[in-house]
């Protein structure tokens, strides 16, 4: 198999290092409902994972919910509710989107909140390294003193504020050295949220959050990291400083997996746009079965924009696909190998995941079975097949429930956010 690594600008070998697959994927900030965008990020992480289940991996996966964060207070603060209410009301929708896409569930699904301890660890490590300096009560990552800085978003300084600057940076923090310095502890602030550390009262910043999680849960190095593609810079090149200087071990993350953006109205499907297309209003008009389908038609690297004609294209090809497991023929001469077509569905997905390749294997191996049903010619074997490969995109043919697998992983990890009301 070979993936596009993020860091290397190339598509790779990929060879995992252990005896499981380490898998570390940023997970939602829990302050409104779940998007299109959204449900791409996790449906091409899900299709990686499957594909390597299906070709005899064990996976270790872990997605993190960053419950404390500047988003999720100006929310809590515009609506008037507690922002923990907020954000556990708000994961557990976005729980059950995912349990109604049929997406497995990681094996951890840590708060932000739940690692305090360790993330003021951290910045404690990070001020001994010497790239991090304290000042006011907050803790800063000094860029300076991380020549690599940049390898992974392949930008210079210049090129980097505005994107920062964006994306939650305030480069006239009188306390920085550098306008790119990034905050590891933030001081408290009145009215917010806040723990004790040995710098004073504050919150974590951003950045250190996943890079603890994924470090405590998953080890010093890990095999793929993903994520939407605006992350790349800042949150994952500031993942990446965090944890090598204190380490040693480099590459912090063998494989960095990034979805691309998706697009509606001409705009990047986004909150602050409002040009959302939620999963829910959705899976109000087509099966799960269309929606993964067409979300799984899209290749995870390259930007797309929604289109309906498309999505109802993709329902009819989902509808097709579960006629053909429900076909019966008989026993006429040899029965349908699908050999050919669960090869043509191999190379395609070991090639960075080429989805239309692999959906056409489906749709061949569909027809093939419809054709060869009707002639009676003995189909058991490859509906079985069928409904292996189907399954690698989370379709569940000729059942429309979710895998009591999706059910029963989203469901533990809902019981941790059920004391807010489910939206």
């Amino acid at each position: 198999m070979r993936l596009y690594n993020t860091l290397s600008q190339s598509v790779e070998a990929f060879e995992p290092e252990g005896e499981a697959v380490t898998i570390y994927v940023c997970g939602i900030t829990p302050y409104d409902t779940t998007h299109l965008g959204h449900a791409f990020t996790y449906a091409s992480t899900d299709l990686l994972i499957r594909y390597l289940e299906h070709s005899g991996h064990q996976i270790r996966y872990v997605q993190n919910v960053t419950d404390i964060d500047d988003d999720i207070l100006k929310k809590a603060a515009a609506v008037g509710e507690d922002w923990k209410r907020l954000g556990d009301r708000w994961t557990a929708h976005f729980i059950r989107d995912m349990q109604a896409l049929n997406i497995r569930p990681p094996d951890h699904f840590p708060r932000a909140t739940d690692v305090i301890d360790d993330i003021v660890a951290t910045v404690g490590a990070l001020l001994d390294a010497g790239v991090a300096y304290a000042r006011g009560g907050s803790v800063y990552y000094d860029v300076d003193r991380f020549g690599p800085f940049g390898q992974l978003s392949h930008l210079n300084r210049q090129d980097m504020l505005p994107i920062a600057n964006e994306r939650g940076n305030q480069p006239d923090d009188p306390n920085k050295h550098h306008p790119l310095d990034f905050v590891l502890w933030q001081a408290a602030v009145e009215g917010e949220p806040s723990w004790d550390s040995p710098w004073g009262p504050g919150r974590p910043g951003w950045h250190i959050e996943c890079s603890t999680m994924a470090t405590d849960m998953l080890g010093e190095t890990i095999d793929v990291h993903g994520g939407g593609s605006d992350l790349v810079f800042p949150h994952h090149e500031c993942e990446i400083a965090q944890v090598e200087p204190i380490t040693g071990q480099i590459p912090f993350v063998r494989t960095w997996m990034h979805t691309a953006m998706v697009r509606h109205e001409g705009e990047k499907m986004s909150k602050s746009l409002g040009n959302l297309v939620m999963v829910r209003d959705l899976l109000g008009e087509v099966s799960a079965n269309a929606l993964r389908l067409y979300l799984g038609q899209h290749h995870y690297r390259q930007p797309w924009s929604f289109d309906q004609a498309e999505l109802e294209a993709a329902a009819d090809l989902a509808d097709e696909l579960d006629r053909a497991v429900c076909m019966v023929g008989e026993e006429q001469g040899p029965p349908l190998n699908p050999g050919p077509n669960i090869k043509a569905f191999e190379d395609a997905l070991d090639d960075d995941l080429q989805p239309v390749p692999a959906v056409e294997a489906l749709e061949a191996l569909a027809g093939s079975i419809l054709e060869a049903a009707e002639e009676g010619v003995a189909v058991g074997d490859a509906q079985v097949a069928l409904r292996e490969l189907a399954l690698v995109f989370g379709l569940r043919l000729g059942n429309p429930e979710p895998e009591e697998r999706v059910l029963a992983g989203w469901s533990e990890h809902l019981k941790r956010f059920e004391g807010s009301s489910a939206v």
